[in-house]
């Protein structure tokens, strides 16, 4: 038993060194990613306010309602729910979105896909009002992976943030409410399409989409 423990410990410590070799610590002196695109000029910018429901988005699944100028994320009964605006890909760039979670007992988020190959394979940012958290995740072959992670002040319930994501070749970064979070590098995903994203029981308000390509 003894002998047993001993291994599960120097198993977990690891493990626990891979995670803290691959974890990137945001600091004071971090690099933002968007001084490199100083001078740069969009090769695309897209806009889109909600007013109407544009046919480049596809609903894979939830209940994703287009109205006021806004789209509601309102069935509670789907775990993931995604759409994707499936008429460009992008691979570097500048993408935000307002959110406001309205309701939900098991989670209470909203987040941005991006370099979506489908509705199955894509990078995540979301943000939980129920949890402490923000994070990073890849979805591969429908399979969710956490990648990074920060700890935030939870977004209050039915109060509008916004969360937005940077990338330059395999370096992420994420902000909430304009603080830079997230500073991480992955190769799993090099471009694709852009999109939404809830879980569960989320009802979550999505307003006022912004993507630069800085291709």
């Amino acid at each position: 038993m003894k002998k047993t423990l001993t291994t599960l410990t120097s198993t977990s410590l690891f493990l626990f060194s891979l995670i803290a070799c691959n974890a990137e610590t945001v600091t004071n002196t971090t690099k933002e990613i968007i001084s490199d695109y100083k001078n740069k000029i969009p090769t695309i910018k897209l806009r889109d306010d909600f007013s109407s429901k544009n046919p480049a988005w596809k609903v894979f699944e939830g209940n994703w309602q287009f109205k006021n100028s806004e789209v509601v994320q309102n069935s509670v009964d789907d775990y993931f729910p995604v759409i994707l605006r499936i008429n460009q890909q992008f691979s570097n760039l500048d993408i935000s979105v307002n959110f406001t979670p309205v309701s939900g007992r098991v989670d209470a988020s909203g987040g941005i896909i991006f370099r979506a190959k489908d509705q199955n394979n894509y990078y995540i940012v979301r943000a939980n009002a129920l949890e402490d958290n923000f994070r990073l995740y890849t979805f591969i072959n429908g399979s969710r992976s956490q990648i990074a992670s920060a700890t935030v002040t939870p977004p209050s319930i039915n109060k509008a943030h916004q969360i937005r994501v940077i990338t330059k070749g395999n370096h992420i970064q994420a902000y909430l409410n304009n603080e830079l979070k997230i500073d991480y590098h992955d190769n799993t995903f090099s471009n694709g399409y852009v999109g939404l994203w809830t879980k569960a029981d989320s009802v979550t308000i999505f307003d006022d989409l912004k993507v630069d390509s800085l291709d």
